[in-house]
């Protein structure tokens, strides 16, 4: 029996202009791509889950091309990502996790990870490259939930997590998922900082450590 059975594709864009303040010169622009897939394990416990986390990757790194061509950007604009998981009732939160390689460095891969999923060659990429590359762990959040439930996705800048000014999160779900026996996997991007953010702290242009954090 194959572990990968995906029921839905379900993509949400959205351009944010302003928040009660003056308008931006350029929007920001996140959007969030979910597949709603059979969970193989629902109704038991399977001690050796580790199985489906390969069978994913594949499903990540297409998800992740979905929801980049449904923003109509290119690799270079984006800026900010977050991924997560929705497992149904009949499931466990343990079968959410099973998305952390899979989601996090499919996004990577697509953004410019520059070695392989056991870890990263930084090569001779410039300053200015650096400064926005996917150095950043992806950020993650999971739980189980019945249908309809809704997830917030944390969303962390690409190549330095403390980058105060993209903390932010997007509010995900699927009409009518997960099903009980069913997971609804999501990856998350966005160009950029939250609207009007100025709370000071780390910018994109001081990241000088290029080690994932700052």
């Amino acid at each position: 029996m194959s572990l990968i059975e995906i029921r839905r594709v379900f993509t949400h864009v959205e351009s944010i202009a302003h928040e009660f303040g003056p308008v931006p010169a350029q929007p920001q622009v996140r959007g969030a791509v979910a597949a709603v897939l059979k969970n193989p394990y629902a109704g038991r416990y399977e001690a050796d889950i580790l199985p489906m986390m390969e069978a994913l990757n594949p499903v990540g790194l297409e998800m992740a091309r979905t929801l980049l061509a449904a923003l109509k950007l290119q690799p270079e604009d984006i800026h900010c990502y977050g991924k997560g998981a929705i497992v149904g009732s009949a499931g466990e939160l343990e079968h959410g996790a099973l998305w952390h390689v899979p989601g996090g460095y499919a996004m990577r891969e697509l953004l410019g990870w520059q070695g392989d999923r056991a870890g990263y060659t930084q090569g001779q990429a410039s300053t200015t490259t650096q400064q926005s590359r996917p150095l950043a762990i992806v950020p993650s959040t999971k739980k189980v939930g019945p249908p309809g439930a809704k997830l917030d996705v944390p969303l962390t800048h690409i190549t330095a997590s403390y980058v105060r000014s993209h903390f932010d999160a997007m509010e995900v779900s699927v009409p009518g998922a997960p099903a009980a026996d069913e997971i609804v996997f999501i990856l998350v991007m966005s160009t950029g900082a939250r609207v009007h953010e100025r709370v000071g702290g780390l910018t994109p242009e001081g990241i000088s450590k290029f080690d994932g954090l700052r």
